[in-house]
């Protein structure tokens, strides 16, 4: 506990001031604050009408919360809704980085920021949706170190960005990020196989969306007699179009465009919000009526496509300019707009215009779902006022900052492009960036800004720890568990393959190949390639070395020894290292593959007796056991540990096996690329299990292992080494015996 508090510190210091902001916030207003939106959703929880100004997502949660509280309750519940945001961004960012501090100042707007604040306390759907949008980062980013996302997470992504659209219908521009990183991620499209990953997952996610609107869709036709999502339809683009509109531009002939036209000329037109609201939104506007069959909707959805194609320029400049607004320097109330002070906590409890009956109505609700009349602490207001206009805001220009660094990362500035972190970023920022755009596209609030805490300083982070190189596998970045290794070729090996073929041609390789995975062995690999025989029987034998993001000179000194050297930018484990040399190996002409380590502990010269049995098709897969032959160990526990694993893989197979982790192997290259490796960091079981799943003859022979001839072991304590050890042995007998019905009886491992 002591270790994680310290590790951890910033976070806890951040999340004391946002839960006891957030407990001041719930005092100061009795039982939560109520906007003109809040009674649509109240009003609608019995009825559940699709056709209402907003879509039934935030209705239908409050109506799951009111069976356990009231008003006071829902405000609670959003706002530890808001901290666990913070701690879920905090998380998602420390899997792409070991600087704690970066995911401190991802979490500090969520759980600092009044007017995050102010939204929780509101009934409102602000935070759900924002809830949503962290589920998708989530559920596409939350493997870190996977370059390319599942198709189930894809379909899972666009589940929730259905659900975000239902509550609010700017979530739909949440599609385009995704398909893009699905696109994009792991560099699937420079290759045709990768082509089809991206259809499949691509499909997945769309059918994810598809699968939550239509049904929603079908129930709004049911309603309303026509497909749709929301009652907001022609007065979304009218308000826009409304407030520039040149009027001598509309066809003359066209009553119902002329009529729609403000009479006002353009500089002394009201705001976006006015045209949106008290003109269109007006049931007795216009007063003298329509003037033939077209419907309001009808003519204020043909007079916005008319102002935007008769005026391009000024209508993508007013977007433009609104957009522009979020990165203001201060929270000011621009001409026109919505004014900022509806998202400031008041002195008083705030009474928003409803109508003649407001304050009526007001104190109804509250006494009907709390049994208490609106009231605000005045002492406590004054406080969180003072905070939030004080300063207590998320700056407009650090959010720009967050998202340059985010598009920075994209294109691939500085360490980014070999990061590994470019496709995540991408989607952080171009997600927060698209919704500021899309909301500005029909009227600028600050409200509309409250997504983007969640979407931009997260792309801002991540596209600074690609900069700099603060990955949490940077070298001397604290580790944890490395996660499972995507589909054979990611990026980074994409990336060394194109690099070895432009060095070394296509088939440099001979049919005998000796694959070492070397990380750091600068010192003690020379020696090992030195004594590697150039023959085994009559077959001519090619070391193909992987170095692993090796921060030494292992590379220069494996390439002098005579041996061939593939380059992965990024260190990623052994398991990783091994598969490239496998599948490149294969593809450069190798028959038959041996593994061997650049540390010294085999004895090359047995190799002849290790491919024999290849060389004679009597096996498949040859493996040396220390326990048939002979070993040096330095450790107990490593002893006993491989025994004990020996014993484990046998009793899952019910095979006789003697050593599940013997690194010195000969196997047929076809059988190497076939099964299935996911395991960055122990790998030899998961191979061994893998091949006997598959039903090949598995032949066990005597050999000599050594203690290393430098350097420690990269593998970690005992203990630790065995626990993880024992994780991958029985994840995959799940996966390819029980699964997958490999077969568990049958040729038994022979022992020679």
């Amino acid at each position: 506990m002591t270790g994680f508090l310290r590790r951890h510190w910033l976070l806890l210091v951040l999340l004391a001031g946002g839960i006891t902001l957030r407990v001041l916030v719930w005092l100061a207003y009795e039982p939560a604050l109520l906007y003109i939106d809040s009674f649509r959703y109240l009003n609608n929880l019995d009825a559940l009408r699709p056709t209402d100004l907003n879509p039934l997502g935030y209705t239908v949660v409050l109506k799951v919360l009111f069976a356990f509280g009231g008003l006071a309750f829902v405000q609670a519940v959003q706002h530890v809704l808001g901290v666990l945001l913070a701690v879920s961004l905090y998380a998602l960012t420390l899997r792409y980085t070991s600087r704690r501090w970066i995911g401190a100042l991802v979490a500090a707007p969520v759980l600092l920021d009044a007017y995050q604040l102010q939204i929780e306390a509101l009934i409102m759907s602000e935070v759900w949706f924002q809830a949503l949008l962290v589920g998708v980062l989530w559920a596409l980013l939350g493997r870190a170190g996977h370059s390319e996302p599942s198709w189930w997470r894809a379909g899972l992504a666009g589940v929730l960005i259905g659900l975000a659209v239902i509550t609010r219908t700017i979530g739909f521009t949440l599609v385009v990020p995704m398909v893009a990183y699905l696109v994009l991620a792991g560099g699937a499209w420079r290759s045709k196989a990768g082509w089809r990953r991206i259809g499949v997952r691509g499909a997945a996610g769309l059918l994810g969306v598809a699968a939550v609107l239509f049904p929603y869709s079908a129930y709004f036709y049911s309603q309303a007699g026509h497909w749709g999502l929301t009652g907001a339809t022609g007065n979304v683009l009218y308000g826009r179009a409304a407030s520039i509109a040149d009027c001598s531009e509309l066809p003359r002939n066209d009553a119902g465009l002329q009529l729609f036209c403000p009479d006002e000329p353009i500089e002394a037109r009201q705001g976006i919000d006015y045209y949106t609201h008290y003109v269109y939104g007006n049931p007795e506007w216009p007063p003298q009526g329509l003037p033939d069959a077209r419907t309001k909707e009808q003519l204020a959805n043909q007079f916005a496509k008319e102002v935007f194609l008769n005026q391009p320029f000024d209508f993508a400049g007013s977007i433009l300019r609104d957009f522009a607004k979020n990165f203001d320097p201060v929270k000011r109330t621009h001409h026109n707009d919505v004014p900022a002070e509806r998202w400031h906590f008041q002195l008083t409890y705030p009474y928003y215009d409803i109508g003649d009956a407001t304050l009526e109505e007001y104190n109804a609700t509250t006494y009907a779902y709390d049994g208490v009349l609106p009231r605000a602490d005045s002492d406590l207001a004054a406080f969180l006022r003072g905070y939030q206009l004080g300063g207590g805001y998320t700056w407009g220009p650090l959010l720009a900052v967050f998202a340059l660094l985010g598009l920075l990362a994209s294109a691939g500035v500085g360490r980014a492009r070999r990061s590994g972190l470019r496709g995540a970023a991408l989607l952080a920022t171009g997600s927060g960036l698209i919704i500021l755009l899309g909301a500005a596209s029909f009227e600028f609030s600050w409200r509309y800004q409250i997504p983007a805490l969640v979407l931009l300083p997260l792309g801002g982070a991540l596209g600074l720890a690609a900069i700099i190189g603060a990955r949490g596998d940077s070298p001397g970045a604290a580790k944890g568990r490395r996660p499972t290794l995507d589909d054979y070729p990611d990026d980074v090996d994409a990336e060394a393959v194109a690099d070895f073929r432009q060095r070394y041609g296509n088939s440099p390789l001979t049919p005998l190949v000796v694959v070492i995975a070397a990380y750091n062995e600068a010192k003690g690999i020379g020696a090992v390639l030195r004594g590697m025989p150039t023959h085994c029987g009559d077959l001519p034998v090619s070391t193909l070395v992987v170095v692993d993001g090796a921060t030494d000179n292992t590379a220069e000194v494996a390439g002098e020894a005579g041996a061939y050297v593939c380059v992965a930018k990024r260190n990623r484990g052994q398991g990783a290292a091994l598969r490239l040399g496998y599948h490149l190996a294969t593809e450069c002409g190798a028959r038959y593959i041996v593994t061997t380590d650049a540390d010294g502990q085999y004895d090359n010269n047995e190799m002849p007796m290790l491919v024999k049995p290849l060389l004679d098709d009597t096996a498949d897969f040859v493996t040396g056991s220390r326990r048939l032959g002979s070993y040096e160990h330095d450790s107990a526990v490593r002893w006993l540990g491989v025994r004990v694993f020996a014993w484990l893989a046998s009793l899952l197979t019910l095979r006789k096996i003697t050593d599940t982790s013997f690194g010195f192997r000969a196997m047929k290259a076809e059988l190497a690329t076939s099964v299935t490796l996911r395991e960055p960091q122990y790998q030899s079981s998961e191979l061994l299990l893998g091949v006997m799943a598959r039903g090949a003859r598995v032949l066990e022979v005597p050999m000599s292992m050594r203690l290393r001839n430098n350097g420690t072991s990269k593998k970690g304590r005992s203990l630790k080494y065995g626990a993880n050890y024992a994780r991958v042995m029985t994840g995959t007998w799940l996966r390819e015996y029980v699964l997958r019905g490999g077969k568990r009886a049958g040729r038994a491992v022979r022992t020679s």
